[in-house]
């Protein structure tokens, strides 16, 4: 049983206060969570795409992380102000936000997809 066609993992990860990499629920991770589960409730989504907190992606340096399944489609640096444009964009139309995208072989593994 396929019970979401996408999901939205956004790092919640909280580290202790002054440490090197910094976290991104210092960065207000939890709130762009909320904003995301608003959004997909107020666009009628939510039987379909599921926004989740993640612990820790390991992307402490860009930023607020989040990355989509099942394309394995990385973001960083997402604030507020775009969670529409990935609603809009890559949820609905399957368009990844190619200014967002965390450009790292790290973390986008097309090669190694079976």
């Amino acid at each position: 049983m396929k019970r979401f066609e996408k999901h939205i993992f956004i790092c919640e990860n909280k580290r202790p206060e002054g440490h090197p990499r910094g976290c991104c629920a210092d960065r207000s991770s939890q709130q762009l969570r909320d904003l995301f589960k608003k959004r997909i409730k107020e666009l009628g989504l939510n039987a379909d795409i599921r926004a989740n907190a993640a612990g820790c992606l390991d992307a402490c340096e860009y930023g607020v992380a989040l990355v989509v399944y099942p394309e394995q489609i990385w973001y960083g640096n997402v604030t507020a102000n775009d969670v529409e444009e990935i609603l809009q964009e890559h949820i609905i139309k399957n368009i990844p936000v190619e200014r967002l995208k965390i450009n790292d072989d790290k973390y986008n593994r097309d090669e190694i997809r079976i």
